[in-house]
């Protein structure tokens, strides 16, 4: 997929005018950016919007996040076990220690 965001009123409103006249061409709106198809109709409506507000436009190819085959099984567990906490006012610092769930610290670390 093809991320556009923006970072100007006026890109802001170009970004909406594409997003309602080629409907078809969007995965998803969000805003201040937007996700079009990975095509070459969705790769010259961004290379539009890039054109007319060079400085307010960045374009970023993406892909879908996959947790199963992307992240280890150690940070999964930790999230769910996080979020099945006894008491929900209990930071995930306070959470992880004498856990077998990765410090905090660990996990910014790590890259995916």
């Amino acid at each position: 997929m093809l991320l556009v965001v923006t970072y100007s009123k006026a890109a802001r409103t170009s970004l909406r005018n594409v997003c309602r006249t080629h409907d078809t061409s969007v995965v998803r709106r969000l805003g201040r950016a937007a996700l079009l198809e990975e095509t070459e109709h969705g790769a010259f409506l961004a290379l539009r919007l890039r054109e007319k507000h060079p400085e307010d436009v960045q374009l970023e190819r993406t892909e879908p996040f996959n947790e199963f085959r992307d992240v280890p099984d150690t940070v999964r567990e930790a999230a769910k076990a996080y979020e099945n906490r006894a008491n929900a006012a209990t930071s995930y610092a306070k959470f992880a220690v004498g856990s077998p769930h990765p410090e905090p610290t660990a996990l910014k670390r790590r890259k995916l």
